[in-house]
């Protein structure tokens, strides 16, 4: 195999579902959560979540957020740190695209008004590489 590309790389990292460190704002002060989010090659980050949540009352008033995804298992596996804009979805078409069937756990069906889609369109992705060996950076 060649070189990966920094976008490739990236993928690597995020790309599918992952667990992830969703920081929004809560007024100026930082609110931090874990949520599995599964990432697209358009560098885009997909969740789904309560509508009653917090989270979404914060991105309602800022779309401002900033996520990290560690890859590995290992202390020195490479990680993103990303910036985005996060959007709630919950229209029907959206709501069905993105259905998990570990959402049922949560939500027992597609159609539960208290299941909305967060979606998180990345401008900035920045990619740690093994052993903090190389930083670089992704913009759209």
């Amino acid at each position: 195999m060649g070189i990966m590309t920094l976008k490739e790389k990236i993928l690597e990292v995020m790309g599918g579902p992952h667990p992830a460190a969703v920081a929004t704002l809560d007024g100026k002060m930082p609110a931090v959560r874990f949520m599995v989010l599964a990432g697209f090659p358009d560098m885009i980050l997909v969740g789904g979540t309560m509508k009653s949540s917090r989270k979404v009352e914060q991105l309602m008033k800022n779309p401002e957020t900033a996520i990290a995804i560690w890859s590995g298992k290992e202390f020195s596996d490479p990680y993103v740190e990303i910036r985005a804009k996060g959007k709630v979805h919950d229209d029907i078409l959206t709501k069905k695209k993105y259905w998990n069937p570990m959402f049922e756990q949560y939500f027992k069906t597609v159609d539960n008004p208290d299941y909305v889609v967060l979606v998180f369109a990345a401008s900035e992705i920045t990619y740690h590489g093994k052993n903090m060996s190389s930083m670089e950076v992704w913009k759209k």
